[in-house]
């Protein structure tokens, strides 16, 4: 009797078809009001960061082989980079190639049994957002 109510609830059919859910908890599907903890938002960086440098490492490949051809072209590129925009451009790679690699190595040392416990994994989590954009700072520097 248990199983056809649930199976009858999941699908309305059978006499309970219509009946409303017995749960009056509230449904919240605003994700920009949702508190994430700072291990959560550091996995959904380290995902964002591996998808923006798999869009954007053949574009640089490409630049960098137009850059070979000769030295007309290495001039040209050279001077494109010298463009405020792709400064920041530039600046935005080397933030999520920074991050994605500090979150990969925090990933790879949680995966060996190094800071799996919950204080210790929130703490290596905000060591890595800082480290990717102290070390995104100081290539601004270098580069500006």
């Amino acid at each position: 009797m248990l199983i056809k109510r649930i199976i009858c609830r999941s699908f309305s059919c059978g006499p309970l078809k219509g009946l409303q859910s017995v749960s009056k908890r509230p449904i919240n599907l605003n994700l920009l009001t949702i508190r994430f903890p700072i291990t959560a938002i550091a996995s959904i960086l380290h995902r964002l960061s591996g998808f923006f440098l798999f869009l954007i490492i053949p574009a640089f490949l490409a630049v960098l082989a137009l850059s070979l051809r000769s030295p007309e072209a290495f001039f040209t590129v050279h001077t494109c980079f010298q463009h405020p925009l792709i400064k920041l451009i530039l600046l935005g790679f080397l933030l999520a190639l920074f991050y994605h690699l500090l979150a990969g190595i925090r990933h790879l040392l949680m995966d060996a049994g190094v800071a799996e416990e919950l204080k210790p994994a929130r703490l290596s989590a905000g060591v890595v957002i800082v480290l990717a954009v102290v070390a995104t700072g100081l290539m601004g520097i270098y580069l500006w």
